[in-house]
This record gives structure tokens, C-alpha cells and sequence, in this order.
């Protein structure tokens, strides 16, 4: 009989693309590791300082403090802390990451770009927005304040706030020298400290100054943020809420548009 031949069909194994959650949650931890050794007590220690530098030390300068006062004072503190989390802390992050070569090797992966913003800001988020109970603990242990929370309002300021000084910070950090942003970065955060009207009412400042201000995201995010803790006290106009919105946008694009770029 003749002999029967076999044929043997090689195994081919199919090359599966990783889906976008399960890269989204390896980038997560990533970063969260790259944070966390370093930067993340840090950031915990700004937080706390920072809360009782505004909360008590800016109230020791006001002599007889009225409980009106103290409220104005205690619910610009978040934002002054949201926004130093993103102005200045994220752009030094990223900075060294520049300098490192982590932030180019991670843009040579392949993977969809806009991802590491996504994961970038997320992480951020998660890290920043402690600041706000930690600013109304103090507030509370220092004045015994009674807040009027708007629950939906704080919480959807916080993270608009967060995302949008986050967003900036990175546009800043993306589009400059590392050098250049660090130094920029530092410049800024006495300027929001010492120069925006979050702990002290915008009528103190010249009439100039409160139009440069009304276009500037910091002022119009402490009064959402305000709103959102003393409801009953100070409203919310939509008109900040557009420029905030207008400033997480514009950070948004200018962050992508250099992560896109080749190179």
C-alpha cells in the first residue's frame, strides 16, 4: 500500500492589540510608580502647609478677623491649593520627566497618544483633590466655620478646577524648556498666592487689575469653588464657569497638539 502522507499545518498565533483599558490602566500604574516614591509625600506636605500657611497665617494678619472674613478666607484656600497642585507641582513633574528621557521614551511607545494626557490628568486628580477637605478641615479647626456645602456644584467645580489647572500646568510644561517651565511655574504660584482675589475680595485690587482677573482662570475658579462651599452665602455665575472651561480647553489642545508632534 502505498504510504499515506501527513501534512502538518503550522500553529499561527494571532498578534491581539492590548485594548485601550488595559493600556489606560497599565499607564495608570506607571505613572502612580513614578509619582509615588518621590512626589507624593510631597505633595502631601504642600497640601497641609499650604492649607494652614492661607487658613491660619494669612488670618493672623487680619486683626480681629470677622467670621465673614474667615469664611471668604477659608474657601479661597482650595483653590489656591487645587491650583498650586497644577501650576506648579505638575509642571515640575513633567519638567524632570523631560529631562530624564522618561517623558520621550513613553512617547515612543505605541500607543495612542492623547492616552498619557488621560492618565496623566487622572492621576493628578486623584492626588488633588484631598486638598479641599484637607482645606476645610483646618478652616474648621481654626474658626469652627459652619459650611453650606452645594454638594453637585463642589464637586463638579473641584474636578474642573483640577483638571483645568492640571491641563495648564502640562501645557506648560509640554510647550517650554523643562528650565523655562520650572521657572515659570514657581513665578506663578506667587502670583496666585499674593495677586489673584481668591483670599481676599477682587474690589481690593485696581479696577484694571479686576478686568486682567475676569479673564484669568484663577479668580472665576475660587468663586465656583466658593459657591460650591457656602452655597448659601456666595452664587455661582455661569460666566465663570465658561471662562474655566475655556482655559481647561485651551490647555487641553495646546497639551495634545505637543504630544502629537514626531519627535
Amino acid at each position: 500500500m502505498p504510504e499515506t502522507g501527513t501534512t502538518t499545518t503550522p500553529h499561527v498565533t494571532a498578534h491581539v492589540e492590548p485594548s485601550q483599558g488595559v493600556v489606560f490602566r497599565a499607564l495608570l500604574r506607571w505613572q502612580l510608580a513614578q509619582i509615588g516614591g518621590t512626589v507624593l509625600p510631597l505633595v502631601v506636605v504642600v497640601q497641609a502647609l499650604l492649607a494652614a500657611g492661607i487658613i491660619i497665617g494669612f488670618g493672623l494678619l487680619i486683626p480681629d478677623i470677622t467670621p465673614d472674613t474667615a469664611l471668604f478666607l477659608s474657601t479661597g484656600a482650595p483653590t489656591v491649593l487645587l491650583v498650586t497642585v497644577g501650576l506648579v507641582i505638575v509642571p515640575q513633574g513633567v519638567a524632570r520627566a523631560r529631562a530624564d528621557g522618561t517623558f520621550a521614551y513613553l512617547r515612543t511607545l505605541p500607543i495612542a497618544r492623547p492616552l498619557l494626557l488621560v492618565a496623566d490628568l487622572s492621576v493628578w486628580l486623584v492626588l488633588a483633590l484631598p486638598s479641599v477637605a484637607v482645606a476645610v478641615l483646618v478652616a474648621w479647626l481654626r474658626y469652627d466655620l459652619a459650611f453650606s456645602f452645594d454638594w453637585p456644584l463642589l464637586i463638579a467645580a473641584a474636578v474642573l478646577v483640577t483638571i483645568t489647572s492640571t491641563a495648564v500646568g502640562y501645557a506648560i510644561a509640554v510647550s517650554l524648556p523643562p528650565m523655562l517651565a520650572q521657572l515659570i511655574s514657581q513665578v506663578l504660584v506667587f502670583f496666585v498666592l499674593l495677586f489673584s482675589p481668591v483670599t481676599y475680595p477682587a474690589s481690593q485690587l485696581p479696577s484694571w487689575f479686576q478686568v486682567v482677573h475676569d479673564v484669568l482662570p484663577v479668580r472665576p475658579a475660587a468663586d465656583l469653588l466658593r459657591a460650591g462651599l457656602a452655597g448659601d452665602v456666595y452664587g455661582m455665575r455661569w460666566v465663570d464657569l465658561a471662562v474655566v472651561v475655556a482655559w481647561c480647553l485651551v490647555g487641553l489642545a495646546i497639551s495634545l497638539r505637543a504630544l502629537m508632534k514626531r519627535g
